[in-house]
């Protein structure tokens, strides 16, 4: 399959080596790759395997973590330490340095969360994650259970306070989430829960971060498709790399189509990674994939 140009702007973002490859397909459903840049190497959940895999340069994968509580969305915080989206405890972990793991919130007013998907460590270090129903939906991906919150919202968590605030609570079923490179915009994946596929949400919004704390200002920013909006990141200029149905769908920072990375199976999450962050792994169905771009992620630049 060869990459689809939809904007000239795209194929700058092209190198002559910019060719997709499989590194593995040892997952049921592979999800929430995160780079660790200290090792140059990925590690990357199996929801439904309810496990974690580590990808290493040499181009070995091996299980890292039998036992994973369901983690879905991963990624580190500002000490290099991996925070995950847990559905099975229904909340977020924070790997140590030493490998023990820390709950740091499953509880909302009082009340369990429904199943943590995606999550973003802000610069102040703050935690900001999405938190749909698909770990209590059925025991495919979770625990089956009610949902004790009234709706799917937005959250963030602050370490130093033991603070969880609800940032976003329009949302229907949220699901990835990034900020722009400074920082001032959080785009959010989102769909709705009826009416789906034919007519429902399957959105990117955008919301202003106020204050650094808070959100306002939601706006539809661009529509996925085929398929469904799930994992995303943005690089270095704002662009957005989004998984969908079939690949990797690249938007203008003003949310114009650019192309597209064509991927055999269906597309649940990326993640810019390499020691340049010029690389982008991917999560697909079974499988991760890595592509080779001439552009660069932000995420991981304050551990280099």
């Amino acid at each position: 399959m060869s990459i689809q140009i939809d904007d000239p702007g795209f194929a700058v973002l092209l190198r002559d080596d910019s060719r997709l490859s499989c590194l593995g397909s040892p997952a049921i459903w592979a999800e929430g790759p995160v780079w660790l840049p200290r090792e140059d190497a990925v590690v990357f959940s199996d929801v439904k395997g309810c496990r974690l895999f580590r990808w290493s340069r040499d181009g070995s994968i091996r299980l890292w973590r039998p036992a994973s509580n369901f983690s879905n969305g991963n990624t580190l915080d500002r000490q290099g330490r991996l925070v995950s989206c847990e559905h099975g405890r229904r909340g977020i972990s924070r790997t140590e340095h030493d490998g023990s793991i820390t709950l740091l919130v499953d509880r909302f007013d009082g009340k369990r969360l429904n199943s943590p998907n995606d999550i973003v460590v802000k610069s102040d270090g703050s935690i900001w994650f999405t938190d749909p129903p698909y770990g209590i939906i059925g025991d495919e991906e979770g625990f089956r259970a009610e949902s004790q919150i009234i709706g799917c919202y937005v959250y963030r968590y602050d370490p130093q306070s033991d603070e969880l605030t609800a940032v976003a609570t329009d949302t229907q079923r949220p699901n990835g989430l990034a900020f722009s490179p400074d920082e001032s915009l959080l785009y959010v994946a989102d769909m709705s829960i009826v009416d789906f596929p034919r007519h429902g949400r399957r959105h990117l919004l955008a919301y202003d971060v106020v204050d650094g704390s808070r959100l306002a200002g939601q706006r539809f920013f661009a529509r996925i498709e085929p398929g469904i909006p799930d994992g995303f990141r943005v690089d270095h200029a704002g662009r957005v790399f989004c998984s969908c149905e079939d690949g990797i769908v690249v938007l203008a920072p003003d949310g114009r189509r650019l192309g597209k990375i064509p991927v055999p199976e269906r597309v649940s999450n990326c993640t810019f990674g390499g020691p340049e962050q010029d690389e982008l792994f991917i999560t697909a169905t079974r499988s991760l994939y890595h592509i080779r771009l001439a552009t660069r992620g932000c995420q991981y630049s304050h551990l280099l």
